[in-house]
């Protein structure tokens, strides 16, 4: 029933039960898990993982994050994992402006150049941005081709309308569920449902009631529930959409 576009299953937390786990989500409901690589190592892992799993794939790309283990050759490496089957985008990548606004250039630099190569490969990104709206607006709208999706969307009503405009979808999560999510309230009640992606961003943004606890794709119901509730759609709705946005811009 659901699709988690957004999941880290290669992270150290999962460690002592990550074959056990994954090989549960058919019976948990979860049909289609992606898993986006946030540099050369982690993408390797997340197309790793896939291959061994008919229903996971993986994106490979390197997060603003990781710019200080960025590497002359990376973007090749990232080039020759999408180029792989089991991998459908150039992900996760971004701006960050939260953790380090210091190299704002050189962010920006390796953020274009993954672009242009998910534009060369014919493929759609998973953007990560967070506190740099205005720099990933800017960067996003040179590309008028480009295709994807907003990850843990965390913009205005306004930037959202602007996206939306432009084709893109946008990634809710567990934060959708906490008392103070009044500004992601106020973009599902604007995004048209076949705009909704649904996502854990696992092992982190764990849902009201297991916030506080490793998340996993087992928890998208309390996501669409929510979402649900905004949109004034069933449960069911929501993940049947859901997943057929997710297979269509993730070409699976």
């Amino acid at each position: 029933m659901y699709f988690d576009t957004h999941a880290h299953y290669d992270d150290r937390a999962f460690d002592n039960d990550r074959d056990e786990l994954l090989s549960s989500l058919p019976s948990k409901g979860v049909e289609l898990v992606v898993l986006p690589g946030c540099d050369v190592s982690s993408s390797m892992h997340a197309l790793q993982i896939a291959e061994r799993y008919d229903y996971i794939y993986a994106a490979a790309g390197i997060h603003p994050g990781e710019l200080a283990g960025f590497k002359s050759g990376d973007i090749e490496k990232i080039r020759c994992m999408a180029s792989q089957e089991k991998c459908v985008a150039i992900g996760e990548i971004g701006l960050d402006y939260y953790w380090d606004d210091s190299r704002k250039a050189e962010q920006k630099e390796l953020f274009i150049n993954q672009l242009e190569l998910a534009l060369e490969l014919d493929l759609p990104v998973i953007i990560h941005d967070r506190e740099a709206h205005a720099d990933t607006m800017e960067i996003l709208f040179r590309y008028p081709m480009l295709r994807g999706v907003l990850h843990c969307f965390s913009g205005s009503k306004e930037m959202a309308q602007e996206l939306l405009k432009r084709g893109w979808y946008l990634g809710f999560d567990g934060p959708v569920t906490y008392k103070n999510a009044k500004k992601a309230l106020e973009v599902l009640e604007i995004c048209p449902l076949d705009r909704i992606l649904i996502e854990t961003d696992s092992p982190y943004l764990s849902p009201v009631p297991m916030r506080g606890k490793r998340n996993d794709s087992g928890n998208l119901s309390y996501v669409a529930a929510k979402i649900a509730e905004i949109k004034g759609y069933t449960a069911e709705d929501v993940a049947r959409i859901s997943k057929e946005n997710g297979k269509r811009l993730f070409n699976i």
